[in-house]
């Protein structure tokens, strides 16, 4: 089973906002997930936009967990470094 990070859809039309979280790779965008590990809001301010807990991401992409392109930039952004 590989296992991904990436982004799960919630909120309304226009009003999205996402969790961050580790899933199966064949598994539908908002299907079952394994782990959370954070949460993404595109419309809040900077400070607010983006919350993730290291120790869980850091841990899951030591296991081999991918990151999708989106959740990589999001990474990027709070400087935790990727194999």
């Amino acid at each position: 089973m590989s296992t991904r990070i990436r982004l799960k859809r919630f909120g309304t039309k226009k009003r999205p906002y996402y969790r961050i979280v580790v899933m199966d790779s064949r598994a539908p965008r908002d299907g079952k997930t394994i782990d959370e590990v954070g949460y993404y809001h595109p419309i809040e301010s900077e400070e607010k936009q983006i919350l993730l807990d290291t120790d869980k991401v850091k841990a899951w992409l030591n296991k081999g967990a991918i990151p999708s392109d989106t959740v990589h930039h999001i990474l990027n952004k709070k400087a935790i470094t990727i194999r």
